[in-house]
């Protein structure tokens, strides 16, 4: 059986500290929780800052917003964005 494959969309800082917009990402699990996701990110980009920036991030998946994280699984085939704090000036 095939892993699962997710869309990961970086916006802002979170784009700014992966140096990417977009990567596929392999779940490590067909029933994925999406309250997990934070730290397997984190793991397959340490040391750049990527934890502070998500912990105060917001996720859409397949282009919505998501209220409660623990509320969603992930199964693959979805495209999930990290939407981070706009701050103003």
């Amino acid at each position: 059986m095939s892993q699962p494959d997710i869309t990961v969309l970086y916006f802002a800082a979170a784009s700014t500290a992966t140096g990417l917009t977009e990567q596929l990402v392999t779940l490590p699990a067909s029933q994925y929780p999406l309250s997990s996701l934070s730290g397997f990110l984190v793991s397959l980009h340490p040391d750049v800052g990527l934890d502070k920036i998500l912990q105060s991030s917001q996720w859409s998946v397949n282009a919505e917003m998501v209220d409660n994280v623990e509320e969603v699984v992930l199964k693959g085939g979805e495209e999930v964005a990290v939407i981070c704090p706009v701050s103003g000036g």
